[in-house]
């Protein structure tokens, strides 16, 4: 693994901490988000901010 390939890693889980946050904002299932944002990224972020608070 190259250093880039590590930040790519990096930066992918630290996207699934923010959108855990932002989920726990909605009311929403933090560590289910953390998940679904592991293997979706920044998709999951669109439907997080997109839809509303439960």
């Amino acid at each position: 693994m190259s250093n880039q390939d590590g930040g790519f890693v990096v930066g992918w889980g630290t996207l699934a901490l923010i959108n855990a946050g932002l989920a726990q904002g909605k009311n929403r299932s933090g560590l289910n988000w953390f998940l679904i944002s592991l293997l979706v990224g920044p998709i999951a972020t669109l439907f997080i901010v997109v839809w509303d608070r439960k």
